[in-house]
Formats: structure tokens, sequence, C-alpha cells
């Protein structure tokens, strides 16, 4: 009769391997109650905690050695037996662990013998050490060098640590003047708004940049109505006076910063502007040494440009330019909507929040996380599967071709014994080695049950990894923007998603226009936001989705909604669900790509997505694309 587990002794096993542990449980189960820790300093914890009746030891763990832990053990628990399992089969490792503290040693890999020698050393087996005063000195000799080791790596990583922070406090000197950047942009941006008046916008924009800058020049050029110049409307002081009554302009084109920001839609930096090809050389403005010129645009269409200029050299950084890009796209709404100034506010208010989390979206760091996170249980899992296999071949290659009545069968098995063959199996010493094991040791590695999960494992983590993949790089792929009925694209979308009849209910109205866009990017957009909706109404008893189509309000753009009329979305995450990576799914499987990548690709296409939501009356997504024209 099997002892009762209350009645088992204790055996603690300090291993920082899985499979190891997982074959010790295995073997010593029977006997023992096995306790388990990967790491020494956790072993040491658990067995003051515990009072083990013996203790196995690992020689090669991290942190420390398994002789530096039985030492550390053996003071601590005076009467317990240890025993070091140890690869390195040398005499003079078997005398450093009994000089530690030991009693006795097992060298790897564990055989047959390791249960009979484990019941020995707990009923009170002690190998003994001849020269013990010698090997003990010798020990502690080692230990001197590990500490002197020690003290090195301390001082190494003391040095580290002086230099990281020399280097986090050069970042948050860079970031404290980023948020000054942003503070002062947005308060700009805040003043320019509120002005009405076109000429009067454009003089005030040049005289708040540089008083709240502290920049030696600014001013705005806006192109000219046949597309080839763009024509000073705006400069600052003195210099910008003459060349307004100069009726200063200069051509859209390479030779120009201003020309250049236009032509590519993007901030250009020159840090020195001596001899900086691409920087027109301007009389009036004899004391610049850097200059900055920021792109206005609308809706991707270039308005102009602004220019903002120092007297000092390097006055610019790459990582101004997001902050200053800001400052300009206000400006550039503001000129674009001028006469809409109560719209200014909410319309500010979307630029930023975009930017913020397109900048979020694109952080690759956090991306490599959960890649790495989700890879990393693959090679254990394909490993134990392989193994697995090859002894579930040995298994089938023993099957008689005279035993199996179908041809086929009996042809397959040969094919089997070929292969393996040919791959550089060994199969007959496989089966010699199943043979020489114990019977309960060979059940659990001819397991189908452990495959199969081994197997789902590897796959559940590479469809994960993809997925991630998908919403990462989706919205980046090249567009291939043509009309596209949203009616029809939207219906297969649904009918694909194979969810139940009546689930969603699609109501179009019979103006709706074709829009502009890449049908693959914008089905994925819905996709995600329907099935979404359907998976917030697990727990509804009626669940119901409805999907409206109909011209906006403005007529260059169509409007979809998809409400739902499930629990709702909490007001306090309504702004988190568009960030990468945040998920309220939990470990169902969400990865939290999935909304942040649908506003991505709809801000991409110059359309508008928001939500509208209250807690327990569903929630509703506009999403709002341009038409075709």
């Amino acid at each position: 009769m099997a002892a009762s587990p209350r009645q088992l002794p204790q055996l603690l096993y300090i291993q920082d391997s899985e499979e190891s542990r997982a074959l010790v449980r295995r073997l010593l189960s029977k006997k023992f109650i096995v306790l388990e820790a990967g790491d020494p300093l956790d072993g040491l914890q658990l067995a003051e905690e515990t009072q083990p009746d013996i203790i196995l030891l690992d020689h090669n763990l991290p942190h420390m050695t398994g002789s530096e832990a039985a030492t550390r053990l053996k003071k601590m628990l005076p009467a317990t037996p240890i025993v070091i399992i140890s690869a390195d089969l040398s005499p003079e490792a078997r005398a450093r662990a009994l000089a530690a503290g030991a009693i006795g040693f097992i060298p790897k890999p564990i055989d047959d013998d390791f249960e009979e020698l484990v019941n020995a050393y707990f009923h009170g087996k002690v190998e003994k050490l001849d020269d013990a005063e010698q090997h003990l000195q010798a020990y502690q000799q080692e230990l001197v060098q590990r500490l002197e080791e020690s003290i090195r790596q301390l001082s190494a990583t003391v040095e580290r640590n002086k230099y990281l922070l020399q280097q986090n406090e050069k970042m948050f000197a860079m970031l404290e003047r980023r948020h000054k950047l942003l503070e002062t942009a947005a308060r700009a941006g805040q003043m320019v708004t509120s002005i009405l008046d076109m000429d009067a916008l454009l003089k005030h924009t040049v005289n708040i940049i540089c008083s709240e800058f502290n920049f030696y020049y600014s001013g705005i050029f806006l192109i000219s109505e046949d597309g080839q110049t763009a024509i000073l409307r705006a400069g600052y002081a003195a210099a910008g006076r003459k060349m307004l009554d100069g009726n200063y302009r200069l051509p859209i084109d390479q030779n120009s910063m201003i020309g250049k920001s236009i032509l590519t839609q993007q901030a250009q930096i020159a840090s020195d502007v001596a001899g900086e090809e691409s920087r027109f050389q301007n009389p009036y403005l004899p004391n610049t040494r850097s200059e900055m010129a920021l792109p206005l645009i609308v809706d991707a269409r270039a308005l102009g440009a602004v220019t903002v200029q120092s007297d000092e050299l390097d006055a610019f950084s790459e990582e101004d330019v997001t902050s200053l890009q800001t400052m300009a796209d206000q400006i550039a709404i503001a000129l674009n909507n001028a006469q809409l100034m109560l719209k200014l506010e909410a319309a500010n208010s979307e630029i930023l929040r975009t930017k913020t989390y397109e900048a979020i979206a694109t952080a690759t760091g956090e991306a490599i996380h959960w890649v790495g996170n989700k890879a990393a249980p693959i090679p254990g899992s394909v490993k134990r599967a392989r193994e697995d296999v090859t002894y579930l071949l040995a298994l089938i290659s023993q099957l008689p071709e005279s035993a199996l009545e179908n041809e086929s069968l009996a042809a397959a098995v040969q094919t089997v014994k070929a292969e393996a063959q040919a791959q550089g199996l060994d199969l007959p010493k496989t089966l010699a080695e199943m043979s020489a094991m114990k019977p309960n040791r060979l059940q659990a590695l001819v397991s189908v049950e452990s495959l199969l999960e081994d197997l789902e494992i590897a796959e559940n983590s590479a469809e994960t990894i993809l997925s991630i993949k998908e919403g990462l790089i989706g919205p980046a792929r090249q567009r291939n923007d043509a009309a596209v009925s949203l009616r029809e694209m939207i219906s297969e979308t649904v009918a694909n998603m194979g969810l139940p009849d009546g689930a969603v209910e699609m109501n179009w109205d019979a103006n709706l226009p074709l829009v502009h866009v890449d049908a693959r990017q914008v089905e994925q957009v819905f996709n995600n936001l329907i099935k979404n909706a359907w998976e917030a109404l697990s727990a509804t008893p009626a669940p119901k989705i409805i999907v409206r189509g109909s011209r906006d309000a403005d007529p260059n753009f169509a409007l979809v909604t998809v409400q739902d009329n499930g629990p709702g979305i909490a007001p306090e995450i309504q702004e988190k669900i568009w960030v990468s990576f945040f998920t309220t799914k939990g470990g169902s499987g969400g990865t939290g790509l999935g909304l942040s990548a649908v506003m991505q690709i709809v801000n991409q296409h110059g359309g508008k997505i928001w939500l509208e939501s209250e807690a327990g009356q569903g929630a509703k997504f506009f999403v709002r694309l341009p038409v075709e024209k």
C-alpha cells in the first residue's frame, strides 16, 4: 500500500532546469514529497521555511555554485543531509562538494540507480573524503577568489550605474526641454486660434512664435495660386517688414528649405547654415546660424511653410520636430479654417491626440518584448515534441509487416523505418534505451497527451505572433486606393465572420457614395470593430450589432457607425482603448493592437474615427472616410 502523502518525507530539489526538476519529480514522487526551487536564493528561503528531510543540489546554478549553496544550507540546517548532483565527474568536483558540507555526490546524467542512491543517502549513507583538511583549504581558497571576483563585479556595476545616471540626467534634460516645447507650442496654438482676421492671424503668429520660443526670426510663407512660388505673408520685426515690402518670395524647389519642406511635406533642419546647400542665403537675416522649416499641411495638402531661425548653432534637434510640427499643424488649421473658429478647439485636440497615439503605436521596443514573450515557449515545446515523436516512431518500427493485413499499412511502416534511417534517427538504439527504462518513466515519455499539448503551445504562440505582426505591420503596408462600395465590402466581411444569423443588422442610405480607400486596410477596420462588438456582447441576453452607412454632413465624406447593445465602455478607459498594447481582454488572447491599427488606418486615409458610449448603454463607433471624386 502506498504511503499517505502526509507521512512521506520532504525532499527539496534546487535546479534551474524545469526539465530536470520534472524528471526528478517523476522518479521520486512515490517516496518523497518533492519541493522544488529554480534558483538557489529561493531554495535557501524554502529550506528555512519547510525544514526538508533531505536536500538535492545541482552544482551548476545561477548566482552561486551548488557547493556554495551547500555551505549555506549546512550552516542553516546542520542535521539535514545534502547531496550535490553534477555533470563534472572529476575527483576535484566530488572533493569540493564533500568539503562544502555535502554527504554525497551523484554524477549526471541521472540514470536508473538515481532513486536507490537518494534513498541510501536519506537513510544515513555518508561518503568519506580523504585528506579532508587539504580539500577544505582548497575550497575556502576558491570561495575567497569568488568573493574577490564578486567585489570586482560590484565595482564595475557601480561604475556602470554612474554612467547610467549620467545618461538618465541627459534624458531627463531632453524630456524637460520637450515638455517645455510642447507646453509652449500648445500655448502658441491656443493664442493663434483665437484670431479671426487672416492678416492679423499671420502677423500675430510670427510675433507669438518668436516671443514664446525666444527665436531670432520667424516667417510664414503661403503657396501662390499657380503653385510655383512660396510668398512671404508675415515676417518678424524689421527684417520681416523689409522683406514684405519687397514682395519676398521663393521658388518651390530643392534650393531652399522652405521649398523643400513644401515639396516633401517634411520638416527640414539646418544645424549650421554655413555651407548648407538646401538653404537660401538671406541677406536680410545675416545673424542666422540655425534654421528649421516646418510645412503647413491640412488633409495631406500643403498650404505653405513656417520658418523659425536662431542666432545660435545647433539650436534645433530632430526631437524638436514633433513639438514644433504640432505647433505648425495648429497654425495650418487656423489658416485653413479662419471662419470656423468655433470648431478649431475640437480639431486641435484631435490632432494632438492622433499624433500622440501614432507615436506610441510605432514604438518597436514594446512589440519586441511582446513577440519575445510569445515566442519563448516554442523552442522548448518543439524540442519535447521531437523527442516524443522519436519514441513513437521507435514503437511503430517494431510493428512486424506480417501483422498488418493491409499492404498499404505495411508499406507505410516500411517507409517510416526508411525515412527515419535517412534522417539519422537510430530507432533500434532508441528502443534499447526505452527497454531499459522503468515503466512509469517510459509511460511518461510516450504520452500522446503531452505531445499534443506541446504542439498546441507552439501553435498558439505562433498564431499570437502573427496576430501581433498583422496589427503592427498591416496599417503600414503600401496602400492601393480605389473606388470601394462600403455596403458590399462590409456585407461580405460580416458574411465571412461566421456570426449567428440576425446578429448584425445593416442599414444603408440609398445615396451612400463610393469611398476612395484601400479596400484591404479598410476591411480590417470594420472586421476589428464588429469582432470587438461581438466579443463585448458575450454576457448580453439578446446581443445585437447595428451597422449604418450614410453620407456625412460634410459631402466629401461617408459615415459608417457600428453600434452594439452591450455593457458599454467605461469613461476612464475611452481614451486608452486607442493605445497600442492596451487591452481589456486580459489573458483571453487580445493583443491590444486592434483599435490602435484601426485609428492609424482611418487617419492615414484622411478620415476620422471616434467613440460614444455610456455605461450600460452599449458602444457606438463612428468612422468617416473620404468619398470618391
